[in-house]
């Protein structure tokens, strides 16, 4: 077995801390082997501006979760785990085919489960001349074990940052302890690539956080920018990001049924202007 797969034989990668052998089979808090599920690859326009540039985010689209999201609007993705399993040696393919079409970065969408995977084929990628920055987006729910993993190899950190409320936390994700792990995680991804670095209009390293504005939540909101400002840095890039809708099973949580109101979004834009942070969105 190649030493790469051996996180997984007893795996840390995320705030389950399961530690399920999922060499064995597919298994564990995320249900999920050691093969990446490949959904899609390609340019991507829908991402914040300085990733898409003028050429594009060079995404490759990961399918399963180590969340369940009962709002996710990939679900087809996320929890029926549309995808084909990808080798390590065919994905730093796809990263280096897709900084050959132009894409400004390689932006690993949803990489937490296959973090040991993704990290050896972005060595190997770059071992062949990948250049461009990797982009780690994910879900926030990250251990130390896999962000460990990451260090050196990923230039920018586009997290998650859900709640601040264990129960609300459990209630839409299934994971009660997603604040402090939260948290946990976005000090160690400052701490390894600092804030978000533009040059030319285009993310070279750093930090960016989402941040998604939840009906009738605004505590929630509250509380993720506070701790940003105040323990992170006020030069954090935070995107507050205005398009929940109830998909999924998202009908089926009180209050959750519906989109926020105009007026709830401008709450949490004054709230992040009050807080002193200034990046990544305008009011």
């Amino acid at each position: 077995m190649e030493s790469y797969l051996t996180p997984y034989q007893h795996c840390l990668l995320c705030g389950h801390q399961c530690g399920a052998d999922r060499t064995v089979a597919p298994t564990g808090a995320c249900g999920l082997g050691t093969d990446p599920l490949l959904a899609s690859a390609g340019p991507h326009y829908g991402e914040e501006p300085e990733l898409v540039g003028r050429h594009g985010s060079g995404t490759i689209f990961l399918a399963g979760c180590n969340l369940a999201c009962r709002f996710c609007q990939n679900w087809e993705i996320s929890q029926l785990r549309q995808g084909e399993p990808a080798g390590v040696d065919n994905l730093a393919g796809v990263m280096l085919r897709l900084e050959r079409m132009g894409c400004h970065n390689v932006n690993l969408v949803t990489p937490t489960p296959w973090t040991p995977t993704l990290m050896e084929a972005v060595r190997r990628a770059r071992d062949r001349g990948l250049a461009v920055p990797v982009v780690y987006n994910c879900g926030g729910y990250e251990s130390p074990d896999a962000l460990a993993l990451c260090d050196g190899l990923v230039d920018v950190y586009m997290p998650d940052a859900k709640y601040s409320d264990g129960e609300l936390a459990e209630a839409c994700s299934g994971a009660p302890d997603y604040p402090d792990v939260n948290r946990a995680a976005l000090r160690e991804m400052h701490r390894q690539v600092g804030d978000l670095e533009v040059s030319g209009g285009v993310a070279r390293k750093g930090l960016l956080v989402r941040h998604l504005v939840l009906p009738g939540q605004p505590r929630n909101t509250r509380e993720v920018l506070e701790f940003i400002a105040a323990e992170i840095s006020a030069d954090t890039y935070v995107n507050l990001m205005d398009q929940y809708r109830p998909c999924y099973l998202a009908y089926a949580l009180p209050g959750l049924d519906r989109r926020p109101t105009l007026k709830e979004y401008t709450a949490a834009l004054a709230a992040a202007r009050q807080l002193g942070l200034y990046r990544g969105f305008t009011a």
